[in-house]
């Protein structure tokens, strides 16, 4: 695409462009406050764990249009791979980003990602996960691929929309044997939208709680799990807990 076009089309983020115009984004900008903070929250993460050394590459799960494959390399990541279920996304993203410049940094490949694995893509230093999990229907097994996919040593950010916990026990089997809940999902219904570029693409959600993603984590092979600090200024549903970014560490 020529700039031109690029800028003729409304996009999910703001993508500067070498002329110094911006793409037009959704809803005239009333979004961008997610992206904007989840940037701030995976910056000061990958600030902590990294503490400025060079990161040699990452994996952007769910890359959609590619805003945070560049975010990435804005904070230091040599090379990145952006892995995505939807064929226009990876356009787009592949068009915006030969745009910007960085073809060379950041490539873009078609994969969902219950495809994807280290044999195909290897192993990294850093992981991320954003705005993926609670649009499917096996988030565990998003979670293991994300984890397989995380280098010894490596950072994996996972950051979702979550539901209210269920907490107590449950009979299990049998009145006299009991069992501790250690989180919850709720469904949410999207079979009416599987057509739209940011739903899911089957249409049955399970969203974890809180309690249920940091457990999860943490049996599937995370060393560490945290729930990451938010600013006082950013977007509303991470402010108040509707949505979470939560590192995993390797």
């Amino acid at each position: 695409m020529t700039e031109s076009e690029l800028l003729e089309k409304t996009w999910f983020y703001r993508f500067p462009l070498p002329s110094g115009a911006v793409t037009p984004s959704y809803h005239g900008g009333e979004l961008d406050a997610v992206h904007t903070t989840r940037a701030a929250m995976m910056r000061q993460a990958i600030d902590a764990h990294f503490g400025g050394r060079p990161i040699a590459s990452a994996i952007d799960i769910a890359s959609h249009q590619g805003w945070f494959s560049w975010q990435l390399v804005e904070n230091g990541v040599q090379q990145v791979t952006g892995i995505e279920p939807r064929s226009e996304h990876v356009a787009d993203a592949r068009a915006v980003i030969a745009a910007m410049g960085l073809s060379n940094r950041i490539r873009f490949e078609q994969c969902d990602v219950h495809d994807s694995s280290p044999e195909r893509f290897g192993r990294h230093p850093l992981v991320l996960c954003f705005g993926l999990i609670y649009h499917l229907e096996n988030p565990i097994g998003a979670l293991r691929r994300a984890r397989a996919l995380t280098a010894p040593g490596g950072l994996c950010l996972i950051e979702t929309q979550v539901v209210p916990g269920m907490h107590g026990f449950v009979d299990w089997g049998n009145h006299r044997f009991v069992r501790p809940l250690k989180g919850s999902f709720g469904i949410i219904d999207e079979t009416g939208e599987t057509h739209g570029p940011e739903a899911s693409t089957t249409g049955i959600c399970l969203v974890p709680s809180v309690e249920a993603l940091v457990w999860i984590m943490q049996r599937i092979g995370f060393s560490r799990v945290e729930v990451l600090p938010v600013p006082e200024d950013g977007y509303e549903q991470l402010v108040h807990h509707k949505r979470v970014m939560v590192a995993g560490w390797v």
